[in-house]
C-alpha cells in the first residue's frame, strides 16, 4: 500500500514535519478486521478517534470529544480525551475488537495523545 500525503507549497513547517512523520508511520502499520488501526486525529481544541479496517476501507467505530456529553463537560482537554479513549473501547468491544494498531498520526506521544491510549487500554482494548 502505497501511502501519500499531500503538502502545497504553502504547508506551514511545522504541519509538513508532521505530515512527513506520518507517512513514515503509515508505511509500516495497517489494519485489519480483527486487528484494526486506532486512529487519533488531534487538533488544538478536540481529539476524534476512529477504528479502521483499511483492507475494506471502512470505519469500525469512532468516538469524538465533539458529541453532545463531552462538549457540555466542564473537564479539560486532557481528560477529555481520556474519555474518548474509553469511549472508543466501549464501542470497539460492541464491534467484536479487542485488539488494535496504535497510529497517532505522526503526532508526539504525550498529553491528549498519550491520555486517549490509556483510556482506550483502560477500556479493555490491547495494543
Amino acid at each position: 500500500m502505497a501511502i501519500t500525503l499531500k503538502q502545497s507549497k504553502h504547508t506551514a513547517p511545522k504541519t509538513a514535519t508532521r505530515l512527513r512523520r506520518q507517512a513514515r508511520g503509515r508505511k509500516k502499520i495497517a489494519g485489519t478486521a480483527t486487528r484494526p488501526r486506532l486512529v487519533v486525529t488531534r487538533s488544538s481544541r478536540h481529539i476524534v478517534a476512529q477504528l479502521v479496517d483499511d483492507l475494506e476501507g471502512r470505519t469500525l467505530a469512532s468516538a469524538s470529544s465533539m458529541e453532545a456529553d463531552l462538549r457540555s463537560s466542564s473537564a479539560n482537554k486532557t481528560d477529555k480525551a481520556k474519555r474518548v479513549g474509553e469511549l472508543v473501547a466501549n464501542r470497539a468491544k460492541a464491534a467484536g475488537v479487542d485488539a488494535v494498531v496504535f497510529d497517532r498520526a505522526g503526532n508526539k506521544y504525550q498529553g491528549r495523545v498519550a491520555a486517549l491510549a490509556t483510556g482506550a487500554r483502560d477500556g479493555g482494548l490491547a495494543f
